[in-house]
């Protein structure tokens, strides 16, 4: 029996491509499969989103697009980040795509260039003539899922400064501007968190219509009393008041259940169950209110169990908390289902 057990649906991924592009009304979806899809798994999100109508794939760096070209000869693929010198060769001879922005546009290979429209990280402050090489032209919103207005104004300063090259590929949109920011939209959105199900608002996925992609379960592994006065974890930061019933689940930290993570439900044989004291490498505990017997399931994520609920009681978003899951055969076992 593996510690743990990660389930990844293709179906609803592929479905969520579908809401994503509805909403997009004829603009394309390029699937962002970066940080090994969100820890999905990279290959297996981008084959699904291209099943469900995704036409490019998006990821941060050079390595990650060759490890895709590999296995997928045909899409295009763009890097997002910024490639290394020694790397524009690599993506050439791969038929990769570039994002610029600053400096030299490289010859020989098809760039995207990057406006800074108010993100205040990579991007040219004034967008450069497009030369012969370019085929798309971009930007990147810094509130789409939080303040439509400053959303709006870099929308706006893109759109003024691209109009006289409206003949290339323009592409601003994320997952939050695709679902609710028209303006957005342009020719291509890219998107990422919305298409493995996890909402880019914080709030419950069904909001937008998305369905998580991501189950992950694990069992008690042991099942204990505690008296009163008694602990569990490190600095005993549960204390019990009456006699508590608490069970030990084999995952931690080093799983990517995350140390800030105590306070968070997740179920016990169907019901939720608090998670107390400290959470540790390889273990948590949670309250109990009965015995139960050792390999009772637990659901970490799924069954109504969120992503975004475990990000707010840890003060991160649900990007940080399935990124951070391990898939490592030796601590976990993964499955992929339709």
């Amino acid at each position: 029996m593996h510690r743990s057990e990660l389930t990844i649906e293709l179906g609803a991924i592929r479905r969520n491509a579908a809401t994503l592009l509805r909403a997009l009304g004829g603009a394309e979806l390029w699937a962002v499969v970066k940080t090994n899809g969100y820890g999905l798994g990279a290959l297996d999100v981008a084959r699904a989103a291209l099943a469900g109508g995704a036409t490019a794939l998006c990821v941060a760096t050079v390595p990650e697009a060759l490890a895709l070209r590999r296995e997928l000869p045909e899409p295009r693929i763009l890097i997002l980040g910024p490639a290394l010198p020694s790397e524009i060769a690599q993506a050439r001879e791969a038929r990769l795509e570039l994002v610029v922005a600053d400096g030299e546009i490289p010859a020989g290979v098809p760039v995207h260039l990057k406006l800074d429209t108010g993100m205040g990280r990579y991007g040219f402050s004034e967008l450069p003539t497009p030369a012969a090489d370019v085929v798309g032209l971009m930007t990147h919103l810094a509130t789409a899922d939080t303040d439509e207005a400053f959303a709006a104004e870099q929308i706006e300063r893109f759109r003024a400064a691209t109009e006289p090259y409206a003949h290339l590929t323009r592409h601003v949109a994320n997952s939050a501007a695709a679902l609710r920011i028209p303006a957005a939209r342009f020719d291509a959105a890219r998107c990422g968190v919305a298409l493995c199900g996890l909402s880019p608002f914080g709030e419950d996925p069904a909001a937008d219509g998305l369905d998580p992609a991501l189950r992950w379960e694990s069992y008690l592994a042991q099942v204990k009393r505690l008296e009163p006065g008694r602990s569990t974890g490190y600095g005993r930061r549960f204390v019990a008041q009456t006699p508590t019933w608490i069970g030990l689940v084999p995952v931690g930290y080093g799983d990517g259940f995350r140390r800030d993570m105590t306070g968070t439900e997740v179920l016990v044989a169907g019901e939720r169950r608090r998670v107390v004291g400290t959470v540790s490498m390889e273990s948590f505990a949670v309250e109990l209110d009965r015995e139960l017997p050792v390999g009772t399931p637990v659901v970490l994520l799924g069954d109504g169990v969120l992503a975004e609920d475990h990000a707010r009681g840890a003060g991160t978003i649900n990007y940080e908390i399935v990124s951070r899951i391990s898939s490592d055969p030796t601590r976990a076992r993964r499955t992929v289902v339709e």
